[in-house]
This record gives C-alpha cells, sequence and structure tokens, in this order.
C-alpha cells in the first residue's frame, strides 16, 4: 500500500513539474513578445478531463471581439434548430393586395426579390390594390449597443435590419477618366446619395471616403487618386429605403402595374395564399460565422434566436435572455461575463478566458461544430497558422487594440485542448499580438 501510495505521489509529482516546465516555456514567449503581460488573458484547458493546464490572468475581463461567436451561434441553434430556413414570402389577399412577409434573410438578393414578383406575374397577378410589407421580425435598431460610431462606413459593420438585403451593402464604382481629370462616380444600383467628388486620375489607387451624418448621412466626400476601375462597398444608410427601391425595381421590371407606396402592415392570417417564396438554410450561416467571421449573419442569426425563444419581435434583449436560458441549461455560469450582441463588434462585451475554454469544454462533444471551424489556411485564417495544419481548429477576433484566438488545438501527444488567448494592449501593432498568439500555440502543440 504505501508503495502504491509512493508511486501515485511521484507520478503526481512529475505531472507537476512537467506542466511547470510548460508553463515556463509560454512564460517566456510572453516576455520575450515585449508585450505588457498584464494585457494578456491566456487558458488552456484538457477536454478530456476538463482540467485547465495552463492559466494566466484567466478571470480577468476582456474583450473577445469576434471570438464571442464561438458562444452565441451555438446558443442561436440549439434555440433555431439545424433544420431552420430564412425565408422571405410574397402572399396575395383574396382583396388583391400583396404581402411581402420578411425574415431578415441575410443571403436575400436584389435578383431573389425580382424572382418572387416575376413567380407573381406568372400567376396572373397584375395592378394589385395594394402592397404591403410585414416588417415585424425585428424590432428598428439596427446597430448593437456599444458599437463604435466611426465605423460606421467599415463593409463588415453593416446595420442589421428586417430588410436585409444585397448584404445591406452599396457598391460604390470609381472609374479613371484622362490623367489628372475628375473619375467618374456612380452606384452599381439606384439609391439616393450626393457624391462631393474630390478623386483624380493619377497613376495609384487610393480611394478614402467619409461623411458627416449630423449634416447629411446622404452626402459622400469622396477623395484620392484612382488609376484603375474600382469598386468600393459601404454600408446602406436606410436599409428601409434601399428594399423599398429594390421592390420598385421588381414591379417595373415584371410590369406588375402598381404605382402605390409601400406600408407596414402584418401579413393577415386568413384570407390568404403563398404566391411564392425564396429560402436559404441556415447551414449557409454557419461557415460565413466561423470562417469569415460575418458580422451581419452572425447578428441576424442571434436576433432571429431571440425573436423564436420569446415568440415575439426579434430583439437584442430577447438574444440576450435565450442566451442565458441557454447557459442554465448546460449549467454554465456567467455571472462574471457581459455579452450584448452576436457578433463581438461592441467593446461592451466582456467574457475571460476561464469562461471561454470552460464553454468549449461544455461544446466540445458537437464535432460537427469543431469541425465548422476554421483551420489553418483557411477562412480567417487563410495566411495564419500554417505550422499547425489540421491540429487547430480556431476563431479568431479583432478589434482596435484587441487581438483574440479560441478554439481547439491537438498537440503532438495526440491530446486535444481547449484554448482562448485575448490580448488588449494599445501599445504593439495589430501584427505582433497575432504573432504572440502564434508563438503560444507553438508552445501548446509542441510541449503539452
Amino acid at each position: 500500500m504505501k508503495k502504491l501510495i509512493n508511486t501515485i505521489l511521484a507520478l503526481i509529482l512529475a505531472i507537476t513539474i512537467q506542466l511547470t516546465a510548460f508553463s515556463n516555456s509560454i512564460d517566456k514567449t510572453i516576455l520575450k513578445s515585449g508585450i505588457n503581460r498584464s494585457a494578456i488573458s491566456i487558458s488552456v484547458r484538457d477536454i478530456k478531463t476538463g482540467q485547465t493546464v495552463y492559466s494566466l490572468n484567466s478571470h480577468q475581463p476582456q474583450m473577445p471581439a469576434s471570438t464571442l461567436k464561438l458562444i452565441t451561434l451555438p446558443a442561436s441553434l440549439d434555440t433555431l434548430g439545424k433544420d431552420y430556413k430564412f425565408s422571405t414570402k410574397l402572399y396575395k389577399s383574396t382583396n388583391n393586395d400583396l404581402y411581402i412577409k420578411l425574415g431578415a434573410d441575410p443571403f436575400l438578393t436584389s435578383y431573389n426579390l425580382k424572382n418572387l414578383f416575376k413567380t407573381a406575374k406568372e400567376k396572373n397577378i397584375y395592378e394589385p390594390k395594394n402592397i404591403f410589407i410585414d416588417d415585424f421580425i425585428f424590432d428598428d435598431i439596427e446597430w448593437g449597443e456599444g458599437w463604435q460610431w466611426d465605423d460606421d462606413l467599415n463593409p463588415l459593420m453593416p446595420k442589421i435590419s428586417s430588410y436585409n438585403i444585397d448584404k445591406n451593402l452599396l457598391e460604390i464604382v470609381i472609374t479613371p477618366t484622362y490623367q489628372g481629370s475628375p473619375a467618374n462616380i456612380s452606384t452599381n444600383k439606384f439609391y439616393p446619395v450626393t457624391f462631393m467628388n474630390m478623386v483624380t486620375t493619377e497613376d495609384v489607387n487610393d480611394i478614402k471616403i467619409y461623411r458627416n451624418n449630423s449634416v447629411s448621412p446622404d452626402i459622400l466626400n469622396v477623395q484620392g487618386t484612382i488609376q484603375k476601375k474600382a469598386t468600393v462597398q459601404i454600408p446602406i444608410n436606410n436599409p428601409k429605403r434601399y428594399f423599398k427601391l429594390r421592390v420598385e425595381d421588381s414591379i417595373r421590371s415584371n410590369k406588375l402595374g402598381y404605382y402605390g407606396k409601400f406600408h407596414s402592415q402584418k401579413t393577415p392570417e386568413k384570407n390568404i395564399y403563398l404566391v411564392d417564396e425564396v429560402e436559404h438554410p441556415i447551414t449557409d450561416a454557419i461557415p460565413e460565422i466561423l470562417k469569415n467571421s460575418n458580422n451581419l449573419v452572425a447578428e441576424t442569426v442571434f436576433k432571429l434566436a431571440g425573436a423564436k425563444y420569446s415568440n415575439s419581435t426579434g430583439t437584442q434583449n430577447n438574444s440576450i435572455n435565450m442566451l442565458n436560458e441557454y447557459f442554465n441549461k448546460n449549467n454554465i455560469i456567467a455571472e462574471n461575463i457581459k455579452i450584448v450582441d452576436g457578433s463581438g463588434v461592441s467593446k461592451n462585451n466582456i467574457v475571460t478566458a476561464d469562461f471561454m475554454t470552460n464553454f468549449l469544454y461544455k461544446i466540445s462533444s458537437d464535432k460537427e461544430f469543431i469541425n465548422a471551424l476554421p483551420t489553418s489556411g483557411e477562412g480567417t485564417l487563410a495566411r495564419r497558422m500554417l505550422y499547425f495544419k489540421d491540429n487547430l481548429r480556431a476563431k479568431t477576433g479583432t478589434l482596435s487594440d484587441v487581438s483574440a484566438i479560441a478554439g481547439f488545438i491537438t498537440s503532438r501527444r495526440g491530446k486535444t485542448y481547449a484554448f482562448d488567448i485575448m490580448i488588449n494592449d494599445p501599445k504593439s501593432k495589430s501584427t505582433e499580438k497575432k504573432s504572440l498568439e502564434e508563438y503560444i500555440l507553438r508552445n501548446i502543440y509542441s510541449n503539452f
């Protein structure tokens, strides 16, 4: 018996010494990077035992950036179901009224909309008395809490709306003319916007677009130089107006003979029939969110899950309630975190590295979800982490002064760990933060 106890104690001591050596290798890597140690949070957890094998400031609240999608997406899929479909429907009433029932489909295009009205024409629907738009799937809050006002022209941060269409982005086409002369500026689809054209035809493409929302959000200042044709995308400042213009396009192209206005009204439950619908499976959303970090899709899915959970209009508050219910159902303690959106764009989101790896440990049996995460060379890891090949599945996150990465890594010894690295350091460059993330992961891969 005494011999057995001594053997167990010796084994524990050996493991402790080994883990200490591993920890020292990460600590040396951090010291060598020159990034302030107090600005870094790390947690590494064995997914077989659930035990933490390395931590640094792991209980310190940090901004997760887009790694937050690892938390909000599983909860949303659990609520919506993996067979959920985004749907936009066109109905006709016995009173010869048409109803467009919106589903906030983030994949809906102008082409899809035209096809809905093409079907109406094929079914001999002409000169409808009224056309109503049922936009009650979402509230009218189009941006998340704590989103940065100076990012309103960032194509990665379009507004979120019941009226989602064409990715909620306006394409601006800038074409050179003659050397030293003003360029031509236009939009690929009609939208009432005025350009202050300060672009000249020169030997390099260098375009900047800005506007003063307090003066007029419909005036865009475009400046710089252009050598060859360029297309620039910016968020549509009024998705409802843009959508109605695309409805008008669809009506005109199909010659339905309607010249009235479009009013918001719920679709009646009786005396109507379905003309046609456009559907996109939620499985299309998973790679967009996890691999491409699409904020519009992430926020839409999160808000739709809140709508289904509450059986009412989608609001951010309903989505947060849905998320908290998911935590409770899975025995996940969420007292020391704060989540305010579905994408991680807001700097008001606060999590800890320990919470993240515990969450990942809880969902680690969902192999389908894990395999949907990008590996080295894919998505936001297209030019990163190539050292690990298929041994890494991770979600990245980037905000100003913030870099993060979280997911799963399988070491050379064949052990799989959930990990989270968050660096919030305004004094270091983004490339320096991301380089440190990779070297920390190399330590985990080689030594753990």
